[in-house]
């Protein structure tokens, strides 16, 4: 029963994280509403674009009358603000901005209009939105269940030792395993199709994503080796809750971006630089 429990504790945690990775992620899109004709309005703008053509942006509005522009312009630079024209087609206002190299980015915000006045979405701030070369499934879809496999197996591996089960070891065996191959083996294949670099981590880069694979393999690395000979548990369940908190960290934080200036992708403390 305890070993039940366990497994349904882990893999709710493992969902949640998921789910919190994904909210808090560049490809999760911005939500921003807005009031039309005394009625609520919410929309979702893309914050980010897979592929070499142009990146739509999709308004649903019935009331015929709003109008709207978009202001854009690449990110981060001093130029002016181009702007583009939403087009009606039926109950949807679109636009398409420019595409962009891999990591490329643009910031833009939508200006609507209509008799009662104007309203700019989002209020405050502008969207970033990043570009990046299509991703095959083949090889995406293997590195998200990895990836998400090796925190089911962490979750196992530190609630068993907790309770002196002694399974512990063998799941600490299994999240090494999806590391090295969702971490290591997938994750730069999918860096290299999403914007031309396998590994932007130490040392090669600051990319936080993958500086956070490096440093939680690391510590698990420890946990085994110390718990090979003899049981050090706490090693295990400092490695568990280790890499629970680095999943916390928002995904993509400090990753890829295209310098618009030397024409080259820079991450991290390079691209402070």
């Amino acid at each position: 029963m305890k070993k039940t429990l366990i497994w349904i504790f882990s893999f709710v945690l493992t969902l949640c994280i998921a789910a919190y990775q994904r909210m808090t992620g560049p490809t999760y899109p911005q939500k921003v509403e807005t009031s039309i004709d005394g009625k609520d309005v919410r929309f979702r703008l893309p914050r980010t674009h897979g592929g070499t053509d142009d990146m739509k942006i999709k308004l649903a509005l019935v009331d015929t009358s709003v109008s709207g522009i978009v202001v854009f312009r690449r990110y981060p630079t001093d130029e002016p603000w181009d702007t583009l024209k939403l087009s009606r087609n039926g109950n949807l206002l679109t636009a398409a901005l420019p595409a962009q190299p891999a990591a490329g980015k643009l910031q833009y915000r939508i200006l609507l209009e209509d008799a009662q006045g104007s309203r700019v979405l989002p209020e405050k701030g502008t969207i970033i939105a990043r570009f990046k070369g299509n991703v095959p499934a083949w090889v995406l879809i293997p590195h998200i269940l990895f990836v998400f496999t090796a925190m089911l197996f962490s979750s196992l591996a530190g609630t068993f030792a907790a309770f002196g089960i002694d399974r512990f070891r063998l799941y600490g065996y299994l999240t090494v395993s999806c590391f090295i191959i969702g971490g290591f083996v997938l994750g730069p294949v999918v860096q290299k199709f999403a914007f031309g670099q396998y590994w932007t981590g130490f040392p090669f880069g600051g990319d936080l994503t993958d500086n956070k694979v490096l440093f939680s393999f690391i510590i698990w690395l420890v946990a085994i080796a110390g718990n090979y000979r003899k049981d050090r548990k706490y090693l295990v369940i400092i490695a568990a809750f280790s890499y629970l908190l680095i999943t916390l960290i928002p995904h993509s934080m400090f990753g890829s971006e295209f310098n618009y200036e030397s024409g080259h992708v820079v991450t991290g403390w390079i691209r402070a630089l």
